[in-house]
């Protein structure tokens, strides 16, 4: 594939932008070379500024469940741009989006309205601190919960990539409250909370982790979890910034039947467009300012275009047989990259929650960030490179998720496996 379009602009973006990208995530150091441009999309597939056409896995890094453009949502956003892009007020809108979350997520009876997953994260945090009266938290390792300063500890997602735990510019003092067990060790958590549980605001996790590539939780760990916290006075908070309306409409607390004190959302919720959102017990939200002494505010917050397609994006979730495609799909997928590394005789564990999954290149099992640490990260690096030279665009980490949308088709996942197949031979 040419991509001299792409190389010029790189050249002109490391000018004027860090690095060439606007997050991290874009770079592609962890795989090598420098990324392709994108221009346009539409169904599973991106072209980039060379016209090279790809299948793409990352739709946006999760949101595009339905895959880039859907005309329902294109139809809702002109439509809603064409009422005002942004007012700083109050809307019909945000309302009904706010009682559409509260119906489909167990935990919420409440929500506040954010731009993004980080600041929904950020905003929850500070809650449970407030709540509780209590100033420190528990995370797992390698989770990664959006980039303020208290949560940049022992971090995934690109963190973890390039090897950076820690970010500079955090003072120490950001993170000393900021306590990191092992993802899936209930044991761990025990012992902390044993020492110093009067102490702590919340326990906070991705209760599918996605930053350390898909990790799914051991039969009992989140149960364990809510019992831990409501034992010790402690908030429980899922992070289903990722899985949120991914795993299921529920999300993952659906899925697994554990209900947290508190939930964050965003990617899936906005349709593509940038939202957030966290809410949960009427009892902890109603410390939020304006009725209550924990402030947070944000002038596009509810933004109506933004809540306007999520709106819409719920709709086309809610129809028949939406998950159950996505479920058909990303079985056939995980199904054949395991049969094609088998093949060519290639160590690899597939950690797949519904339509979200990582190919690990070890023989695994991988159930934490020590164990997702040993995959094979140049033998990722080379798959990646030949996967995307033949038309495949994979996430460029080893430790992120793909995802698959409703429109992938099956001739769509067959190509990919077949492209695996020999990317996995060469």
């Amino acid at each position: 594939m040419r991509r001299d379009t792409s190389v010029r602009l790189f050249e002109r973006a490391v000018r004027v932008i860090p690095g060439g990208v606007n997050s991290p995530a874009r770079a592609f150091r962890a795989v090598g070379g420098d990324p392709p441009f994108i221009e346009r999309g539409r169904g599973s597939r991106i072209w980039d500024v060379d016209g090279n056409e790809y299948i793409d896995y990352v739709g946006s890094w999760g949101p595009l469940i339905l895959g880039h453009a859907p005309e329902r949502l294109v139809r809702e956003a002109r439509e809603a741009v064409g009422r005002g892009s942004s007012f700083g007020a109050a809307t019909r809108m945000e309302v009904e989006f706010a009682e559409a979350l509260a119906d489909a997520v167990p935990s919420i009876e409440m929500v506040r309205l954010v731009t993004s997953g980080t600041e929904a994260v950020m905003s929850a945090v500070r809650l449970a601190r407030g709540f509780t009266g209590r100033d420190k938290i528990i995370k797992m390792a390698g989770g990664y919960h959006g980039h303020s300063d208290g949560l940049l500890a022992k971090a995934g997602s690109t963190a973890a990539t390039f090897g950076l735990p820690d970010s500079a510019g955090v003072p120490r003092g950001y993170t000393e409250g900021t306590l990191t067990v092992p993802y899936n060790d209930l044991e761990a958590v025990e012992a902390v909370l044993g020492q110093c549980g009067a102490e702590v605001a919340c326990v906070i996790l991705e209760p599918i982790a996605g930053n350390m590539g898909v990790v799914p939780p051991r039969e009992g760990y989140l149960e364990g979890l809510r019992d831990l916290t409501q034992k010790h006075g402690c908030l429980l908070v899922f992070d289903e910034v990722i899985t949120g309306f991914r795993v299921g409409y529920s999300g993952a607390q659906g899925l697994y039947g554990v209900t947290p004190d508190l939930t964050t959302l965003g990617k899936i919720i906005g349709g593509g467009f940038p939202i957030g959102a966290y809410g949960g017990r009427r009892d902890i939200m109603e410390h939020m300012a304006p009725v209550g002494s924990i402030n947070q505010a944000g002038t596009l917050a509810g933004n109506p275009v933004a809540v306007s397609v999520g709106l819409e994006m719920l709709r086309a979730l809610r129809e028949p047989g939406v998950y159950e495609r996505l479920e058909a799909r990303a079985a056939a997928l995980a199904e054949g990259l395991a049969s094609a590394a088998k093949a060519a005789g290639v160590p690899m564990t597939i950690n797949r929650v519904g339509s979200m999954m990582t190919p690990f290149f070890c023989a695994g099992p991988v159930t934490d960030w020590e164990t997702a640490d040993q995959s094979d990260r140049q033998a990722f690096a080379r798959f990646f490179r030949h996967m995307l030279d033949t038309g495949v665009y994979l996430p460029p980490s080893q430790m992120e998720a793909l995802f698959v949308s409703t429109a992938h088709t099956s001739d769509d996942i067959n190509r990919t496996v077949a492209l695996a197949a020999e990317a996995l031979r060469a």
